[in-house]
């Protein structure tokens, strides 16, 4: 993950920690059972320097990875560092190791004793014959089974305060990766600790950092800050956040937006939650209207936000001007060679070039009309990437669809949609577009932005960002 704060001020309270640490004056206590294999090892530490929202006072919030060890004060004050200890909180786990000891009790026996029949026949003479192989095969599958459902049990005692002060559960983000299930640990890293404390108690992030201390390792050097790690964060950071934060410097922000979020307000009090007022309320110093560009609603993908008027000036002009690149992945709902569409391939065409216009209609908005006399000219370059089998929606079955790169000349609104859906165009809608096909239940529109190309505003440096699309 890139940093979501800076880390400078932060990195200067971990540097304080280690030496605290190192002078006795802090301690690194052993607060549940250390395994074999983590003996020796190093851990993060981690700082969140925050403000009181309601005094101003700036609050540090101190951290440990993982349930195994906490940091404590020790005996030995002598520090200055201790004339302002109410400034400073050491976080604790979000679930205590007692609590995940007695979730992973349920099926601890019986995993074990399965692990001992599995050694039992693979250390037998004839343990690659048929039979032992079906047997090992039915044993590996019923302890894979049990392990699983420990990790739910595990999985089941963690909630997050998010970006509104609000709870979510990892079950419930757990949801919205399509039930796949994260690394076991999720939960345990510095930064979920310290973001969810901080808004349980309307504290406003200002600098965050880890750092590694301990023997370095093959991945991890000793008094080295690193991300926020991918594999657990990523998966839950966006959602406490509020916002997936993929750069991120003085002058501007880019995100990857999730789909059913809106991009700007709406008109209506239930229509404030988007991407700009999350985006203002991580980063008060913002200015009013960071927004250059928008994705629909329903499309998720690359976003740069300005932080300065300077900087929302620069890229306002690079988008008039056709200085931006962007590249968007769609999954249509049908073979693309044998739709009916005015510009749909007639002879297997794979690559093309579309010119339509398109106006709203004034009878039903937000939908978009052909209308070659009042219409704004939408120009559309695309490229037939795949034709494959895919279950869409969470029930039924699987059915034709088509991968399509589509490398927009233009930006008027709706313009991929209609490129695809209308019979000007390919007339073969987007998976799942509630506007010009058809949505079925569990279904999202499977339009993903996925690469934003642009002159940074301040050091002109040409910047290209890639996103993958996640449509599983």
């Amino acid at each position: 993950m890139f940093p979501p704060f800076k880390q400078d001020l932060a990195q200067y309270y971990n540097e304080l920690v280690i030496s605290l640490i190192e002078k006795g004056e802090l301690a690194l206590m052993q607060i549940s059972r250390e395994s074999e294999e983590r003996k020796n090892q190093g851990i993060m530490l981690g700082s969140l320097v925050c403000y009181d929202k309601n005094t101003n006072e700036q609050i540090i919030l101190l951290a440990v990875s993982g349930i195994a060890k906490q940091l404590v004060y020790s005996a030995n004050k002598s520090s200055s560092f201790f004339y302002n200890q109410e400034h400073f909180i050491i976080v604790e786990p979000l679930v205590s190791p007692e609590k995940i000891e007695k979730a992973l009790s349920v099926n601890d026996k019986e995993i074990h004793e399965l692990t001992a029949k599995i050694n039992e026949i693979k250390n037998t003479v004839e343990s690659e014959s048929d039979e032992n192989n079906i047997k090992l095969q039915e044993l590996a599958e019923r302890r894979n089974l049990l392990c699983t459902k420990s990790l739910q049990n595990v999985f089941d005692l963690y909630s997050f305060s998010i970006f509104n002060g609000k709870k979510i559960t990892l079950q419930e983000i757990i949801k919205k990766h399509w039930n796949k299930l994260p690394p076991t640990g999720t939960g345990d890293c510095c930064a979920p600790k310290l973001l969810s404390y901080a808004f349980d108690h309307n504290l406003q992030p200002v600098s965050m950092d880890e750092k590694y201390y301990g023997n370095s390792s093959r991945t991890k050097e000793n008094g080295k800050s690193y991300a926020p790690c991918h594999e657990r964060c990523g998966y839950i950071l966006p959602e406490i956040l509020g916002l997936e934060i993929l750069y991120r410097d003085e002058h501007i922000v880019v995100i990857n937006k999730s789909s059913g979020l809106l991009s700007i307000p709406g008109r209506t009090e239930d229509k404030q939650d988007c991407v700009t007022s999350r985006l203002k309320n991580l980063f008060p110093n913002c200015i009013e209207q960071p927004s250059v560009h928008r994705l629909d609603m329903e499309t998720s993908g690359l976003l740069v936000l300005a932080l300065t008027k300077e900087a929302h000036r620069d890229l306002s002009i690079q988008f008039q001007e056709g200085n931006v690149k962007k590249e968007y992945i769609a999954i249509l709902d049908g073979v693309l060679q044998k739709a009916k569409g005015d510009n749909a391939p007639k002879n297997g065409e794979k690559k093309g070039h579309i010119e339509l216009k398109f106006r709203v209609d004034l009878e039903n908005r937000p939908h978009q009309i052909y209308d070659e006399e009042y219409g704004k000219l939408g120009i559309t370059d695309w490229e037939l990437l795949d034709v494959f089998s895919m279950k869409t929606s969470m029930e039924g079955e699987k059915h034709p669809v088509t991968k399509v790169l589509f490398k927009p000349v233009t930006g008027r609104t709706h313009q991929l949609r209609l490129v695809s859906a209308d019979s000007h165009g390919f007339g073969l809608p987007i998976v799942g577009d509630t506007l010009y096909g058809i949505c079925r239940p569990g279904e999202r529109l499977l339009l993903h932005s996925c690469k934003l190309e642009f002159n940074h505003p301040q050091t002109k440096e040409r910047m290209c960002f890639y996103c993958p699309e996640n449509f599983e």
